[in-house]
C-alpha cells in the first residue's frame, strides 16, 4: 500500500483515530480521493459525526505526474496536491480506517452497514461512496502476465524505468497523452496507438507531443498481443484498415484506454447505468434514501478533480440536509 508524502511521517500516522465499530456514525465517508476528502471537510465543519473508511488516500490523482487544472495552481505535482487535501483533512482529527477494502454497503431499517474485506463493519446513519474508478484492462494475451514486468498502468510510478528505450502507449485521451508525454522527458522512443481514427485529447496536449520529435501516431491500429517470456519484448499489432498483423519490438507498454467505476460494493444496494456508474441527481443523491455518492464513481460527466472535488462538497452538504430532516420525524 503506498501513502502520500504526508503519511510517510510516523509521527502523523500514529495521530490518526480508528473508527468506533459500536457506533452509528451520521456519515459514512468510502473513498480516498478529491471527492471523499472534500466531502470529509464540508461535513466535519457541519459539525456531523463522520468516519472515513478507504484503502488509502489520493485516489487515481497520485498516478498523475503534474495537475494544470485546479483552480489556484497554474502547476503542482500531483503527490503534493493530494498531501495538501489529506493536510486539509487531518485538521479535523476525523477516526479514519485505511488499509482494508470494503466488501459491501447494506441498508438495514434506516441504518447502513460498510462490511469490510476483513468481516468487521461500521454503521452510519448515511453514505457518501465516493471510491473513484480503476484502470480498464485490453485482455490479450501477455497483458496479465507480463503486468509489472513491462506493462503498466501508471507512468509516475513507471516512466522512470523507460529512459532511452522504446515504448507503446494504448490509447487516445488525455491519460494517453499525458503518458507519453511523461515518457518523452525521459527521451523514450514512443509508439503512440489508437483503435479509433483521429485523437480525442485536448489540444493542447496534442501540440505538446507532437513537438516531441521521437513519436510515432498510429490511429486505427490494435494491439493484439504483448509478447516476452520474462518481460516484455515485443508486442502484436493490426491494422484495423487492411487487416495486417506485425511484431514490433519494444520495452513496454503502457495502457491508457479508460476506467471503470469501483461501484461492485453497491451494485445490489443502487441503480447503476451501463457503465457501471452510480446514477446520481444534482445533489449526489442515489434512489436509496440517505446513501449519497460523488466523484469518478458516478453518473456525472467529465472526471476532473476539481469537479469531483465540487461534488464531494455537494453530497456532505446533501447528507447534512437529510440527516436534518429525518433528525425532526
Amino acid at each position: 500500500m503506498e501513502f502520500p508524502e504526508i503519511f510517510l511521517n510516523t509521527s502523523l500516522l500514529a495521530e490518526l483515530k480508528t473508527p468506533d465499530r459500536n457506533i452509528i456514525y451520521d456519515v459514512l465517508i468510502i473513498g480516498g480521493g478529491p471527492a471523499a476528502m472534500s466531502a470529509a471537510i464540508y461535513a466535519a465543519r457541519k459539525m456531523l459525526n463522520i468516519a472515513i473508511i478507504t484503502i488509502d488516500f489520493g485516489g487515481q490523482v497520485k498516478e498523475t505526474s503534474e495537475v494544470e487544472n485546479y483552480l489556484g495552481f497554474q502547476n503542482i505535482n500531483s503527490n503534493e496536491l493530494t498531501a495538501r487535501f489529506e493536510e486539509h483533512v487531518k485538521t479535523f482529527n476525523l477516526p479514519i480506517n485505511t488499509g482494508i477494502a470494503v466488501n459491501e454497503v447494506i441498508k438495514k431499517e434506516n441504518i447502513f452497514g460498510v462490511i469490510m474485506k476483513d468481516g468487521t463493519s461500521f454503521s452510519g446513519k448515511s453514505v457518501i461512496f465516493a471510491t473513484g474508478e480503476h484502470h480498464k484492462r485490453l485482455a490479450i494475451p501477455g497483458e496479465k502476465e507480463l503486468t509489472g514486468r513491462g506493462v503498466s498502468y501508471c507512468s509516475i510510478c513507471d516512466a522512470p524505468l523507460f529512459v532511452n528505450k522504446k515504448v507503446m502507449v494504448v490509447g487516445g485521451g488525455n491519460s494517453a497523452f499525458t503518458t507519453a508525454l511523461d515518457l518523452s522527458r525521459g527521451n523514450a522512443e514512443i509508439i503512440l496507438v489508437n483503435l479509433a481514427k483521429g485523437w480525442q485529447a485536448d489540444e493542447i496536449l496534442i501540440q505538446r507531443l507532437k513537438n516531441y520529435k521521437n513519436v510515432q501516431f498510429l490511429e486505427l491500429h490494435e494491439l493484439t498481443g504483448i509478447n516476452g517470456k520474462d518481460k516484455v519484448e515485443s508486442v502484436t499489432l493490426r491494422n484495423l484498415k487492411t487487416n495486417e498483423e506485425k511484431i514490433i519490438p519494444v520495452d513496454g507498454v503502457f495502457i491508457e484506454i479508460g476506467n471503470l467505476p469501483n461501484s461492485d460494493p453497491v451494485r445490489n444496494l443502487v441503480n447503476l447505468n451501463e457503465k457501471g456508474e452510480i446514477i446520481v441527481d444534482c445533489v449526489c443523491r442515489t434512489n436509496v434514501p440517505g446513501f449519497f455518492a460523488a466523484g469518478d464513481v458516478t453518473s456525472i460527466p467529465h472526471k476532473q478533480i476539481i469537479i469531483s472535488a465540487g461534488e464531494g462538497a455537494k453530497a456532505a452538504l446533501s447528507a447534512y440536509e437529510f440527516l436534518t430532516l429525518t433528525s425532526k420525524t
